[in-house]
C-alpha cells in the first residue's frame, strides 16, 4: 500500500503573486510531490500550501520550498496580521495514508537537519516531534514573533533544536513538528448562534472551563451564524479523527439539538479528508442501520446521504477525498491487460511473466469464483436464512482476489529485480561482493513474492468452504472450479518458492520457508477436497 504524508507549509508571504507562485511551483517540481492547494492571505500576508506524497518525497518537496523562500523573503519587511516568527513559519508533516506518527517525526527531524544545515537557519520542532513539554505547543514557541527572535533565541531554554542559536533577520525561525490530520468540519443548526454554540460548549474538549470539560477529545468547537447560508453551524475543528471522528461529531450534535428542540440540517467539510474517515462513518451507518455494502463509490454515496454533506455545497469526493484527488492509477501493468492481452504475454517467447504471475492470476480467479456465488446467493428470498453467513464471507473473498491481483505484476517485478542483480558488473572483489548481495537479496524477493501469494490464498479456504455449505448450489460448478484454481495458484506458486531456494545461503530463511509452504500446499489439496466432497453430498440430498 502506498503510504502517503502530508505537507502543510505556511509562509509569511500572501500578497507577492510572483514569490507565491515561485514556491508552489517548486513543490511542483519535486518528484513524487503532488501540490493540492495554495491558500494565500493578503490581510494576513500569509500563504499556506497543501501538498502530499511518500514520506521522503515531502520531505524533499519542503527543503526545496524553503530554499525558495530563502531567496525570495525577507522578514525584516514583513508585515501582517497573522502571528508569525519566520519566513517559512511553520511546517507540519502529517500521516494520511499507511504511514505512522513516527514516520513523520522522522520526518521533521530530517527536514530539520537538512534545513539548518543547507540554509543556516534556526529550527524548532513542536507537537508530536517535540519531547519538551513547555516548547511543545506552537504558539509556546511562537510566543513574542518574529520581533522577539532576538532576545529569545539566545536563553539556553529557548535555543533551537537545530541550526544557530542566532538571530538570523531575514529570516527569522521556522517551526517543523509532526501532528495528526485536521479535519475541518461545520453542522449546520437551524436555530441562533447562541444555541449552536451551546451545543459546541457541551461537546468541544476544553467544554465550559476547567470544572465543566466537554464530551470529545481532540476537539476544538465553537458556534456562529453564517449570513451567506442563512444558517447557524456548530464549527470544529477535529484535531484527530481517529479519536473523534466526523461522523461521531454530527451525531452527537443532533442528540443534543433535539433536546433543546433545534433542527439539524445537514454538515460541512471543509478542505480535504482523508479515505479512512470517510469508511469509518460507512462502517458506522452500516452496523447502525444493518447495511450491507461492499463497493467502496456506494459507501461513500452513503456517508453523503446520512451527514447530509451536499447541503451547503455539493461534496464531490474526486476533489475532495485526498486518496480520489492524486489518484495517480495503478502501476500494475500485466493486471491491467484484457485477458486476451495477459494471456498472449505469458505465450511470448520471455521468461516473464511465467509461472509466478500465472498462479497469482489463477489463484485470484478462484477466490474470485468464491465470491460471485456468495454474492448471488445473499440478497436471494429462497437464501435469506444464510444471509449471516454470506455477509461474513463475501467481504473476506473479495479482499482476497483483491489483494491477489497485485500479486501478477509484483511475481514479475521480482523476477526483473533478480535479473537486473545478476547483470551487475563482477570484476573486482568489491563489485563480486555487492553483485552476490543483490543476488541473495533477488532471490529472496522471488520466493517471498509467490509465497505471500500462497498465504493469501491459504487465508480464503474456510470462507470457500463455508460457500461450499451454503452458497447457492445451482453455482456448485463454479465453487468447483473456484476451489480446484485456487489449489492450482497456491501449488503453482509453491512450485516458484521451490525453484529459487538452491541458490539461497541462508539456511535458516530456506528451512523456515520450506516448512511453511509444504503445509500450505497441503492444506490447499485437503481443503479443495474438502470443499468438492462436501459440495457433492448437498446435491445427492
Amino acid at each position: 500500500m502506498r503510504k502517503l504524508v502530508e505537507c502543510v507549509p505556511n509562509f509569511s508571504e500572501g500578497c507577492d503573486a510572483e514569490v507565491i507562485e515561485a514556491i508552489a511551483e517548486s513543490i511542483r517540481n519535486t518528484p513524487g510531490c503532488t501540490l493540492l492547494d495554495v491558500d494565500p492571505g493578503k490581510s494576513t500576508n500569509r500563504t499556506v500550501y497543501t501538498f502530499v506524497g511518500a514520506p521522503e518525497a515531502v520531505v524533499e518537496g519542503a527543503i526545496n520550498s524553503a530554499k525558495t523562500a530563502r531567496r525570495l523573503i525577507d522578514m525584516r519587511k514583513h508585515k501582517g496580521e497573522h502571528p508569525r516568527m519566520g519566513a517559512m513559519d511553520v511546517c507540519p508533516f502529517v500521516p494520511v495514508a499507511n504511514v505512522t506518527m513516527e514516520e513523520c517525526v522522522e520526518c521533521a527531524k530530517e527536514f530539520g537537519r537538512r534545513a539548518a544545515a543547507e540554509l543556516n537557519i534556526p529550527i524548532y520542532l513542536y507537537e508530536e516531534a517535540q519531547t519538551k513539554t513547555y516548547r511543545k505547543g506552537l504558539p509556546q514557541i511562537r510566543e513574542g514573533e518574529y520581533e522577539g527572535i532576538s532576545k529569545k533565541i539566545i536563553l539556553p531554554e529557548w535555543a533551537p533544536d537545530f541550526g544557530p542559536a542566532a538571530f538570523v533577520p531575514e529570516w527569522g525561525a521556522t517551526v517543523t513538528g509532526a501532528r495528526f490530520f485536521l479535519v475541518a468540519y461545520n453542522v449546520n443548526i437551524l436555530g441562533t448562534s447562541n444555541q449552536a454554540h451551546r451545543i459546541a460548549l457541551d461537546l468541544r474538549e476544553a467544554g465550559r472551563g476547567d470544572n465543566e470539560p466537554g464530551r470529545f477529545k481532540e476537539v476544538k468547537a465553537m458556534g456562529w451564524f453564517v449570513d451567506e447560508y442563512n444558517t447557524a453551524q456548530v464549527t470544529a475543528n477535529l484535531t484527530n479523527y481517529k479519536v473523534t471522528a466526523p461522523h461521531t461529531f454530527f451525531e452527537a450534535v443532533k442528540e443534543i439539538a433535539a433536546e433543546i428542540n433545534v433542527g439539524v440540517a445537514g454538515s460541512e467539510l471543509v478542505g480535504l479528508v482523508p479515505l479512512e474517515a470517510m469508511l469509518m462513518a460507512a462502517d458506522y451507518y452500516m452496523q447502525k442501520e444493518n447495511l450491507f455494502l461492499i463497493d467502496e463509490e456506494q459507501k461513500i454515496k452513503l456517508v453523503i446521504e446520512r451527514m447530509g454533506l451536499n447541503s451547503i455545497s455539493k461534496f464531490d469526493p474526486k476533489k475532495r477525498v485526498i486518496e480520489y484527488l492524486i489518484d495517480e492509477g495503478r502501476n500494475e501493468p500485466l493486471a491491467s491487460l484484457t485477458l486476451r492481452g495477459f494471456i498472449e504475454e505469458i505465450a511470448a517467447r520471455t521468461s516473464a511473466p511465467g509461472g509466478g504471475s500465472a498462479s497469482a492470476a489463477i489463484a485470484a480467479i478462484g477466490t474470485g469464483l468464491g465470491c460471485m456465488v456468495a454474492q448471488l446467493t445473499y440478497g436471494v428470498r429462497k437464501f435469506e436464512n444464510v444471509e449471516p453467513q454470506m455477509r461474513q464471507i463475501i467481504p473476506v473473498l473479495n479482499q482476497a482476489t483483491m489483494d491477489l491481483i497485485p500479486m501478477v505484476d509484483a511475481d514479475t517485478n521480482a523476477f526483473n529485480d533478480y535479473m537486473d542483480a545478476l547483470r551487475l558488473p563482477k570484476t573486482s572483489d568489491e563489485e563480486k561482493a555487492i553483485r552476490t548481495a543483490a543476488m541473495q537479496d533477488g532471490l529472496k524477493k522471488a520466493i517471498e513474492i509467490p509465497f505471500k501469494t500462497m498465504t493469501l490464498g491459504d487465508a480464503a479456504w474456510d470462507n470457500m468452504i463455508e460457500i461450499a455449505k451454503y452458497g447457492n448450489i445451482a453455482s456448485k460448478s463454479d465453487v468447483e472450479v473456484g476451489a480446484r484454481a485456487l489449489e492450482v495458484g497456491i501449488w503453482g506458486a509453491y512450485k516458484n518458492v521451490l525453484i529459487n531456494m538452491p541458490g539461497i545461503k541462508d539456511e535458516a530463511f530456506k528451512t523456515q520457508k520450506l516448512a511453511e509452504a509444504e503445509a500450505i500446499v497441503n492444506r490447499a489439496k485437503a481443503k479443495c477436497e474438502e470443499v468438492l466432497n462436501t459440495l457433492d453430498a448437498r446435491d445427492k440430498k
